[in-house]
């Protein structure tokens, strides 16, 4: 069995990081339905594959941890470091003999390492940057996080719509869309969304404009 892991919503200022991993029984069976890196696809097709994808798995896992949660292990871990707990926690859920992982630190070897020691079985790990677009099996991991990650993206702008009527965008700091929204939010209620990352500078940078706007308004 071989096992792909990634993430999507790493570098977001809101909304939740998704990880996924996705087992199949070779890299033959995941080739087979032409699945690719999920940045390089359309929403449309990315929803198609994460249908193939999880009717032919023999089983996937996905780990949703929303930006409250984010926010309170950054408070004793960093992010690479709660990256390397979220894919031990999937992985060891899913038991593979292979597994591909998307290594999110700037030393890979490290990354995998570090998965490895969280882990009760010592699968074969292969830590590679850019792995979604090198392999498969992390390709399909990659649509899986990615579709889920837009799903609640989009439950979250609906929600905050009723507060606010404007786009949302993608939650990415330089999304215009998303900075509008944000500035705009700070702006007329004084504080941060839910499910903004108030650990993120993105979000502090406006928390600290607001208090100066307000200074000088005394």
């Amino acid at each position: 069995m071989i096992c792909g892991v990634d993430e999507a919503g790493r570098g977001p200022v809101l909304g939740p990081l998704v990880i996924a991993g996705v087992v199949f029984e070779s890299e033959d069976h995941v080739r087979a339905l032409h699945v690719r890196d999920s940045k390089q696809l359309s929403p449309s097709r990315r929803s198609v594959l994460e249908k193939k994808i999880k009717e032919h798995a023999l089983t996937y896992e996905i780990v949703v941890i929303p930006a409250k949660d984010i926010d309170e292990m950054r408070k004793s871990m960093t992010l690479n470091e709660l990256e390397v707990y979220a894919f031990a926690k999937i992985i060891e859920q899913l038991k593979p003999s292979i597994c591909y992982v998307d290594a999110a630190d700037v030393n890979e070897k490290r990354f995998g390492s570090g998965i490895l020691s969280q882990l009760t079985h010592r699968p074969k790990l292969i830590s590679k940057h850019k792995a979604d677009d090198l392999y498969p099996i992390v390709g399909a991991a990659s649509i899986l996080a990615k579709t889920k990650r837009d799903e609640i993206v989009a439950s979250i702008e609906q929600q905050l719509q009723k507060k606010l009527d404007m786009p949302l965008g993608s939650g990415y700091p330089a999304d215009p869309l998303t900075k509008a929204f944000l500035s705009n939010w700070v702006k007329r209620y004084k504080n941060l969304p839910p499910h903004v990352r108030h650990s993120w500078k993105t979000a502090q940078r406006l928390m600290n404009s607001q208090h100066m706007k307000s200074l000088d308004d005394f």
